[in-house]
């Protein structure tokens, strides 16, 4: 049998483009889900990474460096470090947030390259390509808009549909305008590398057939991808910001590179720790965590570009969830229309966000909605009224009936007794469905276990009558919550710990300590804080232009 605290695991999260701030679209399908997993992980002991950074190149960080006076490095690093300090104050736990723009990601890429030219994966080609002569530049994917040429939907960008999902072929864009001035841009002949997408076809379609570990509605939108037979890739931009192509005045396509980046910023991580970061690579668990607008990138450009280059192991999972909408409408930071997360974070908790978006998240590729109401009532009803209620209860009581240490108890009743089996049984069930990256599900079984609690406290009444066993019990619960919650509500999961005056750091703690009767009697807690209030008013704006 495999010891699965001893697994070694991988998790990424997709990388924000460095061109602007942080929203909730970005955090409810990748980064939230992915954290969960890897505080989950660490509390089972596991050796886990959470690997990120930002995608640094592309023409729109040239325009928006050129807007703010800046060069594209300084620009990128703005960015870059206010979301690090945005997912930070989320409670998002990276062991490294880097940049593609760094050194080791650019010999990575380098070395990728050479290996598939050299394997004839890699070929030249002339290409037409769309060309602005107003703004007089070359127009990359996300200059270029016009009507999809599959579906037919109008307002796209011009690499991709974000109506049928469908990955558009280069220069195939219906009706194009250049995203500038909107005017109509010509095209311009240019040499183009391509690499050879079609070749993968079969060993794509194999692979996702036999890793059971995809989630089956993801897997079969690719597989019709695959049965249509897979087009070559360019992968060439003129433009000069980018990882330069050896020998042209050109870069590497965003899509080639970027992804490369999971992999050197683990192995500069785990460099800087003396281990070996490609036998770890290939001897872990992988999960990339992505939204559902990037599939195509991940289940057929990653996977074929690693298989080209052939000593980097592919993903295990690729956690895919899907958009988060706000009034019938995606949230997009190219559009313009989104909250970003430190407006939210100003006004509401860190772990309001987390529990919220958690609550309403399923795993798979169904788009969610944010609703300011039910925000209001899971916080007052759920977090405040149920978990917060439970809590307080339990810890006022044993401060003011035991003067804060926690009573001895005396033979347990009937009721005792199932309380004390629905205690011990709460983790196994729980920690099976974030094994599952069901984390709502999870989320929604510590509510009703939660309940539970307040039920049994209810009924024993220990305000009233004899108290001991009630609050023994009830603390243990308290502190079973707490490491329950951890993952998804980190702070105040903290917090609690810190009321129960319990030593170090809950995130340090042991998942299989959850509902050991571990507070001995006598234990002093400390004076109880009311940890969720409710929230009163809800105005923010979402149209950011």
């Amino acid at each position: 049998m495999v010891d699965l605290a001893k697994e070694k695991i991988v998790v990424t999260s997709a990388l924000p483009y460095a061109n602007g701030e942080i929203h909730l679209g970005h955090v409810v399908s990748t980064y939230l889900p992915a954290d969960i997993f890897t505080r989950f992980c660490r509390l089972k002991a596991r050796e886990v990474y959470h690997v990120c950074g930002t995608d640094d190149y592309g023409v729109p960080i040239l325009i928006g460096a050129e807007k703010e006076k800046k060069s594209p490095k300084e620009f990128v690093k703005v960015w870059h470090d206010r979301g690090l300090k945005d997912f930070k104050d989320l409670g998002i736990s990276f062991d490294i947030f880097d940049q593609t723009s760094n050194q080791e990601n650019h010999k990575l890429v380098l070395d990728f390259f050479n290996k598939l030219k050299e394997k004839g994966l890699i070929f030249e080609q002339e290409i037409e390509q769309w060309f602005c002569e107003f703004d007089k530049r070359f127009l990359p994917d996300r200059y270029v808009i016009g009507a999809c040429p599959f579906c037919g939907s109008k307002n796209q960008y011009s690499d991709g549909c974000e109506v049928c999902g469908r990955v558009i072929p280069h220069g195939e864009i219906k009706d194009p305008k250049c995203s500038i001035c909107g005017r109509r841009p010509v095209k311009k002949k240019s040499n183009h590398f391509f690499f050879k997408l079609s070749h993968f076809s079969k060993d794509l379609k194999t692979w996702l057939e036999k890793n059971k570990n995809l989630q089956n509605d993801v897997k079969n939108y690719v597989l019709n991808w695959t049965k249509e037979g897979l087009k070559d890739w360019d992968i060439s931009r003129d433009i000069n910001w980018g990882v330069s192509i050896p020998g042209k005045n050109q870069s590497f396509y965003g899509w080639f590179e970027n992804h490369l980046g999971y992999i050197s910023f683990l192995l500069k991580l785990l460099r800087s720790k003396n281990k070996n970061g490609k036998e770890f690579w290939n001897s872990s668990k992988i999960y990339h965590f992505i939204g559902k607008d990037i599939v195509y990138h991940h289940y057929l450009f990653l996977p074929a570009e690693r298989m080209g280059e052939g000593s980097f192991k592919l993903p295990d999972f690729i956690p895919t969830r899907g958009h988060l909408l706000f009034n019938g409408q995606k949230l997009s930071k190219s559009r313009g229309y989104y909250i970003g997360l430190k407006e939210f974070l100003e006004k509401f908790p860190a772990d309001y966000l987390r529990y919220y978006l958690t609550s309403i998240t399923p795993y798979s590729q169904q788009d969610v909605n944010f609703d300011w109401k039910e925000f209001q009532e899971r916080i007052n009803n759920e977090l405040v009224a149920n978990i917060g209620n439970f809590v307080h209860r339990t810890l006022t009581l044993i401060w003011h009936k035991f003067k804060g240490k926690v009573p001895r108890p005396k033979d347990f009743s009937p009721e005792d007794k199932n309380f004390e089996k629905e205690i011990k049984k709460i983790p196994e069930d729980v920690g099976e469905l974030y094994e599952k990256l069901e984390f709502e599900k999870a989320l929604k079984k510590i509510n009703e276990f939660c309940s539970v609690c307040n039920s049994y406290f209810q009924k024993k009444e220990p305000w009233k009558t004899e108290s001991e066993n009630t609050l023994y019990l009830s603390v243990i619960a308290v502190k079973t919550l707490a490491l329950l919650l951890c993952p998804i509500i980190p702070i105040s999961s903290e917090k609690t710990w810190s009321l129960l005056n319990l030593n170090g750091k809950i995130e340090k703690e042991n998942w299989n300590n959850v509902s050991l009767l571990s507070i001995k009697t006598g234990h002093k807690i400390n004076k109880p804080e009311i940890l969720f209030k409710k929230i009163e008013n809800i105005s923010l704006v979402e149209k950011k232009k």
